[in-house]
C-alpha cells in the first residue's frame, strides 16, 4: 500500500523466485547483503551506491564479508589466548593443594580473592 508521499519508484523491485532473498544456493554473499544487486559503472566507486544506506546496515554489510569474519575471528582467538595467559599466571601465584590441582576460572578468582584478603589480614596484625 502506498502512502500520499511514495511513489512506485520508491519501492524496491520485486524478487522473482528464482532470486534467493538470502544468498541461499543460487546467491553469494554479496547478494545477500545486497552490494552485488546493482554493480556500478566501471570507473565509479562503490561507496557512492552506499550512500543511501544508513549507518547501521553499512555496518552490518561491512561485518558480512569473509574478510571481515576471519579478522574479527583472528582478534577473538587473540584475546582469548590472552585472557587464559592471565589466568594462568593468576594461578600459578595461589596456593593451593595439591599445587598441580586443575582449577575452573571462576575458582581462581574466587581463591584469589580470598587469598588477597588473607594477605591484607596478615600485614593487618
Amino acid at each position: 500500500m502506498l502512502n500520499s508521499d511514495q511513489t512506485e519508484l520508491d519501492l524496491p523491485p520485486p524478487r522473482s523466485e528464482a532470486e534467493p532473498a538470502f544468498g541461499g544456493r543460487g546467491g553469494s554473499a554479496e547478494d545477500a547483503a545486497g552490494v552485488g544487486l546493482c554493480p556500478p559503472e566501471p570507473g565509479e566507486p562503490v561507496k557512492k551506491e552506499l550512500q543511501h544506506l544508513s549507518r547501521e546496515e553499512r555496518r552490518r554489510r561491512r561485518r558480512a564479508t569473509a574478510k571481515y569474519r576471519t579478522a574479527h575471528a583472528t582478534r577473538e582467538r587473540i584475546r582469548v589466548e590472552a585472557f587464559n595467559m592471565a589466568f594462568a599466571e593468576l594461578r600459578k601465584l595461589l596456593p593451593t593443594l595439591p599445587p598441580d590441582k586443575k582449577l575452573s576460572k571462576i575458582e581462581i578468582l574466587r581463591l584469589a580473592i580470598c587469598y588477597i584478603s588473607y594477605l591484607n589480614h596478615v600485614l593487618d596484625v
